[in-house]
Order: structure tokens, then sequence, then C-alpha cells
């Protein structure tokens, strides 16, 4: 097996030994559309969501839940906590160099992150009848260029960070502010319009965005396809210039 390969299956099984991790990556957003969905009036067909059900809405907006998550809070506490305690110091001195470390991290999360979103498509569809993303390249698209986005924000937050511990609270300021314009607490389709045009600026407004055209038949909008790459070259481009392996 091959040093990174060994490096992926480690960061595996330190992610397994952290219950409350797992819960709230792999479980929780499948959990949040199962809580939803069990009021009936959100899988009523609401006018004022363009026809949409809430249920239907919250299938997308959990996707890119799990993104979050794992991105902004996730891997920048295990990455400044590694370098805190001097694992990346050491790795220089091995064949596994520091980059192949932080490269398993972020294979593990989008393994993680696969996961995740596969359980929340099964669960919405199994249980409310939550249709299946219909536009599958454009899907797939929308979730890589939201992790792509979402994982610069927070290799930039573990560059910065000086410990896994202010990493952690860093992501944690930037998780709600950036979940609200995604429209966890009220979906977006619900927002006024200024409100939801400043909501397309952002990466996980532009996000779901994007995922929920894709879910519903449409090619994602080239509007929030820009600013997804936009953040993804600027935070991924800031993290590899000021990343500190000691």
């Amino acid at each position: 097996m091959s040093v990174f390969a060994r490096l992926i299956r480690s960061e595996l099984r330190l992610f397994l030994r952290e219950p409350a991790l797992v819960f709230f990556t792999l479980a929780f957003p499948s959990v949040l559309v199962v809580i939803l969905g069990s009021f009936p009036a959100f899988r009523e067909r609401d006018d004022g969501l363009g026809g949409l059900r809430v249920v239907d809405l919250y299938a997308a907006i959990s996707v890119v839940l799990t993104l979050a998550m794992l991105a902004l809070q996730v891997a920048p506490m295990v990455l400044a906590g590694y370098r805190e305690r001097g694992v990346l110091r050491r790795l220089a001195t091995t064949p596994a160099r520091p980059v192949a470390l932080l490269g398993a991290q972020l294979v593990m999360s989008l393994l993680t992150a696969v996961t995740s979103i596969a359980l929340v498509l099964l669960v919405a569809r199994a249980g409310f009848d939550v249709p299946l993303p219909r536009q599958i390249p454009g899907f797939v698209l929308a979730v890589l260029l939201t992790a792509g986005a979402a994982f610069a924000i927070g290799l930039f937050v573990a560059a910065l960070a000086p410990s896994g511990k202010a990493a952690n609270t860093i992501g944690t300021l930037l998780f709600f502010p950036s979940m609200f314009f995604a429209g966890l607490w009220t979906p977006r389709e619900a927002f006024p319009e200024v409100l939801r045009r400043l909501s397309d600026l952002t990466p996980l407004g532009a996000g779901e965005r994007a995922v929920h055209e894709a879910m519903t038949g449409s090619w994602p909008a080239w509007g929030s396809v820009t600013v997804l790459v936009a953040y993804a070259l600027v935070f991924g481009a800031a993290a590899a210039r000021l990343f500190r392996w000691e």
C-alpha cells in the first residue's frame, strides 16, 4: 500500500473514533430531512416557494450543510491541530510529506461528504418522495464547486489559526452566517429579493442555489458557477501562500 493510501486509511480511522463528528457529518443532515419531513405542513406544496415543498428544498440545503460542516469546522480544526502538535514538522523528515497528509485529510472529507450526500438523497426519496437530482452532471458539478469553495475557505482558516481550538472557533463563527445565507433557518426562496441577491454572492448561498437548480432539472446558473470558482481560486491561492507547516 502506498504512503498516501495509508495516510487516507489513518485519517478515516481517526475520524471514525470521534462519535460526535461522525454523527453530525454523516447522519445529522439526513436526520434534519426526516425531522422536517415529519411535519405535514412541510410536505405540502407552497406557491410562495415556487410550488415546491419545504422538504424538497431542505434536501439541497442538507447537501450544502454536509460540505459546510466538513470544510469549515472539521478540516481546519484537524489540520491546525496537527501543526500545533508538530505532526506536520515531523512528517517533513519522512517519505510522507506534509502535503500528503493535507491531501489525505481532504480525500477523507470528500469520501465522508459523498456518503452523507448519498444518504440524504436516499432518505429524502424513500421517506418523502423527493425527486433525485434531475440534472446529474449539473448536480455533480455543483457539489464539486461548492466543496472547492468551502474547503478553500477552510484551508485558509487552517493556514492562519494558531491552534486547533482557534481554527474550530473561527470555523464555527463562519459556519452560522454562511449557512444562514444557504437557507438553513429560512429557505432562500422565502428571502426578500435584496437578501436573496446578497446570498447569491456568498459561497454557500451560491452553492445551495447551484445544487437546488440541478436537483430540479436545470443546469447551475453561470452566476453561481462564477462565484464558486472565484472563492475557490482566491482563498485556495491565499491558503497555499500562507499555510505554515510548523
